[in-house]
């Protein structure tokens, strides 16, 4: 637990941050110390530190003003703050606790105290660190198709109005392949649903071994039809990449309930260079584009890619 929460030190007398040191890395953290609270703020733009042992007077920005400074900006997580001081009144502690510190030491203290502290702040950063990861699991079952895994319609109608502003932004190009498995109705008759529900999983596979990683995404858009947007990717390089998935999927063979089942798809491939006019440009030109060639692949016999850019 104590490596997950590094610990920054500031206290302005050399003896006292040395103690504070030796006593916090014996008792297995890791820490850095530094003389007052600016430069203590000032490390916060570079690295994130979880806890915070701060000193109320110091010079140049004191306990209180570190405090306050920390609470008014947003940093990837939590900062649990120990104010120490010698001011051991009421009000002191009031005072203390309303600039945002959420725990109040007075010195002296003794090692154990401190220690247990700091084990207290810990379990409060555990319980945050839970309810964000919670929180981040019900995020990412919102936005992801729960049969193939893909992300589903709704991120995509999120992000690809982001993905396009961002293109144009940058004077990038953008691409979309709208792709469409064929005869999956003979599948499902066939083989019955729960081949088809492997066939459509084994298509997302398919499409995320072929595109980049942590660039590229797919997103189920409806039944058996899949859009991939590849971003900083003209039509031409689009095409090249529908082909290459339309020649391994005619090559993939899904194996289920002792059958092996092969299949094909069409795509539909448009999008826009940096010299597109903006007024051509929207998701639903984009999707309507991809999807006129789509089912113009279907009509002059399925398993081929066409598309062209907009214009």
């Amino acid at each position: 637990m104590s490596d997950d929460f590094p610990i920054l030190i500031a206290e302005d007398d050399p003896v006292s941050r040395k103690l504070l040191e030796k006593i916090l890395i014996k008792a297995g953290n890791k820490v850095v110390s530094v003389e007052n609270g600016q430069r203590a703020l000032e490390l916060f733009n570079d690295k994130f530190f979880p806890i915070v042992l701060t000193d109320w007077m110091m010079p140049e920005m004191d306990g209180l003003e570190l405090c306050r400074a920390i609470r008014k900006n947003t940093y990837p997580g939590y900062v649990f703050i120990i104010l120490l001081t010698a001011k051991d009144s009421k009000d002191d502690v009031i005072m203390g606790l309303r600039a945002g510190a959420d725990d109040y030491l007075i010195k002296p203290f003794s090692h154990a105290e401190l220690v247990a502290r700091l084990n207290t702040g810990k379990r409060v950063l555990e319980l945050e660190k839970s309810l964000k990861d919670a929180n981040e699991e019900i995020r990412i079952l919102s936005i992801t198709d729960p049969l193939t895994g893909t992300y589903n319609r709704g991120y995509m109608t999120e992000r690809l109005p982001q993905e396009i502003k961002r293109a144009r932004r940058y004077s990038r190009a953008l691409s979309i392949i709208l792709c469409d498995i064929d005869h999956f109705k003979k599948v499902n008759d066939t083989y019955g649903h729960l081949a088809g529900d492997r066939v459509l999983k084994d298509f997302a596979q398919c499409i995320r071994h072929s595109i980049r990683q942590d660039v590229d995404w797919t997103a189920r858009y409806g039944g058996e039809e899949f859009l991939i947007v590849l971003p900083e990717t003209d039509v031409n390089g689009g095409s090249v990449m529908a082909e290459r998935l339309q020649s391994e999927l005619s090559q993939r063979v899904t194996e289920t309930q002792g059958k092996k089942i092969s299949i094909t798809a069409s795509f539909g491939v448009t999008g826009f260079s940096p010299d597109t006019p903006d007024e051509m440009i929207s998701p639903e030109a984009m999707i309507s584009k991809a999807d006129k060639y789509l089912y113009q692949a279907k009509r002059e016999g399925r398993n081929r890619v066409m598309g062209e850019a907009l214009d």
